[in-house]
């Protein structure tokens, strides 16, 4: 890869401030960066303590989301694959031009938003409405705060919320019957107008005065209703695994959510193990747990605050999900937590000033 990194090298100057081609040096950048190493440190939150810089940093989490992205494609068929280009076509649009207006690098943290954002969709939804939503969270959730690395909220939340908030009939209904057998199911193209359905999603089903729970080996497997890459929860711990694995998201994060929501659980289930297993693989508090909570942009940065915001986070769930109609309430939780999520940080930063004045 000698020739590339030459031939790059030799068109770089072309790319710089008052060249014929500056207006395209974040694009270029983009391209560099993504073969190579960046030339640049860090400046702003995600920061690396080893060699691994943010392009490698989001292929890890590229790779360990493959296993919920092909449990997608196997459960609801094709239909994956166009919601996939359309989110990264229109989302990377705006990314794009941002970086060209203000003259700044194309940043890699929008490959996860990509893949990320139709993984919490309906499978059925209209294609417009993931163009849409992709667009409204980088648009509202990540620039108009400076880009990436200063958004307070995670991107694909903010375009998901947009969607249940301005198209609740078709976030509710755009399911579709997930199909068994791989190559029964994997080469179907399905379309939400006339393949989705309007039945309940298990977590419905649970929050319905009589509640006909799922078998929790279905809910394990994921042969179930649900957002595209959130019905697998094996596919989801696998993943998850690798995440903690590789170290880019926080173990701290994950276990206090997951204790802070089994506790308040078991509490308002009246200690029900069946059930309390039944919320523990439903919905989306696995993916968010793992790829959601933990993104090192929108959550805090102090290894006491993660405790903190992971218990947060689990608490508000638990009551979202068994105290009110909004019978999910693991996005609105991660919303919250990132809202408090410097807050968070100034208390713990405080904290250990003060120790250590106190010591001196």
């Amino acid at each position: 890869m000698k020739w590339l990194a030459n031939l790059l090298d030799k068109a770089r100057p072309k790319f710089e401030k008052g060249k014929p081609l500056g207006a395209f040096k974040p694009l270029f950048g983009a391209i560099d960066a993504f073969i190579f190493n960046p030339l640049s440190q860090s400046k702003l939150a995600p920061h690396a303590r080893d060699p691994l810089d943010v392009k490698r940093y989001m292929s890890m989490v590229i790779i360990a989301l493959l296993p919920a992205t092909f449990a997608s494609f196997y459960f609801f068929g094709w239909r994956m694959l166009p919601m996939i280009i359309v989110s990264y076509a229109a989302g990377g649009a705006v990314e794009v031009a941002f970086a060209v207006i203000r003259k700044e690098e194309i940043n890699e943290g929008f490959l996860v938003t990509g893949l990320l954002f139709p993984l919490i969709l309906p499978p059925g939804l209209p294609l417009w409405m993931v163009a849409v939503g992709v667009i409204f969270g980088v648009l509202v959730g990540k620039e108009i705060f400076g880009g990436t690395g200063r958004n307070l909220f995670n991107p694909a939340l903010v375009g998901r919320c947009f969607l249940l908030l301005s198209y609740g009939g078709a976030m509710g209904g755009a399911w579709i019957e997930p199909g068994g057998g791989l190559f029964g199911r994997l080469f179907q193209y399905e379309t939400s107008a006339v393949d989705a359905v309007s039945q309940a999603t298990p977590l419905f089903k649970a929050a319905a005065e009589n509640p006909q729970l799922t078998p929790l080996s279905e809910l394990f497997f994921g042969n179930i209703l649900g957002c595209a890459g959130e019905t697998s929860a094996l596919a989801l711990i696998l993943g998850g695994v690798l995440l903690l694995l590789f170290g880019v998201a926080n173990w701290r994060t994950v276990v206090s959510i997951l204790i802070a929501f089994g506790a308040m659980t078991a509490i308002l289930v009246g200690g029900d193990m069946h059930l309390l297993m039944f919320h523990y693989l439903a919905g989306g508090l696995l993916l968010g747990a793992f790829f959601m909570a933990t993104d090192p942009v929108s959550s805090p940065m102090t290894n006491g605050g993660k405790f903190v915001y992971g218990a947060l986070i689990g608490l508000a769930t638990a009551l979202i999900r068994l105290k009110t109609p909004l019978f999910e309430g693991m996005m609105f939780a991660i919303l919250a937590g990132n809202m408090f999520a410097p807050i968070i940080d100034e208390v713990f930063i405080a904290l250990h000033v003060r120790g250590l004045r106190n010591e001196k």
